[in-house]
């Protein structure tokens, strides 16, 4: 599961960030990409399994790039805890995702198998996404 090593603080606030990445936006390694069409947090799970399934799909074929790490980190209370009684523990972690961002990008296959694979890996994430190319 993906996390970071080292933090400088163990717990964060929940943000509200509302900006639109111009970080990110573009292909810098592969030929094909899935770009986010909505804005959500995705867990290091949901990054973990769409990142197996581009992999199952093209048959160790080509190459994949994560553009996408979850940094932010995710405090959750017991259930049946009640009010009070300061923050939760460290449940998790997530990607804080912005439209525009691409979170996947593939190299060294062709461009359907590319669109299938970014299709169905955009299918375990929890936002809307487009399979983009380089021009």
């Amino acid at each position: 599961m993906l996390q970071p090593k080292k933090l400088k603080f163990r717990k964060q606030f929940r943000g509200g960030a509302k900006t639109i990445s111009d970080k990110g936006s573009s292909l810098s390694f592969g030929e094909y990409g899935l770009k986010s069409a909505g804005r959500s947090w995705v867990s290091a799970v949901q990054i973990e399994a769409a990142r197996r399934s581009v992999i199952f799909f093209t048959r160790k074929g080509g190459r994949v790039w994560t553009r996408v790490f979850p940094d932010k980190p995710i405090s959750k209370k017991a259930a049946g805890s009640r009010m009070g009684g300061g923050k939760g523990d460290v449940s998790g972690y997530v990607a804080v995702v912005v439209p525009g961002k691409i979170l996947f990008e593939i190299g060294g296959v062709s461009e359907e198998i590319a669109k299938q694979a970014m299709l169905r890996a955009g299918q375990k994430l929890p936002i809307k996404t487009v399979f983009v190319a380089k021009d």
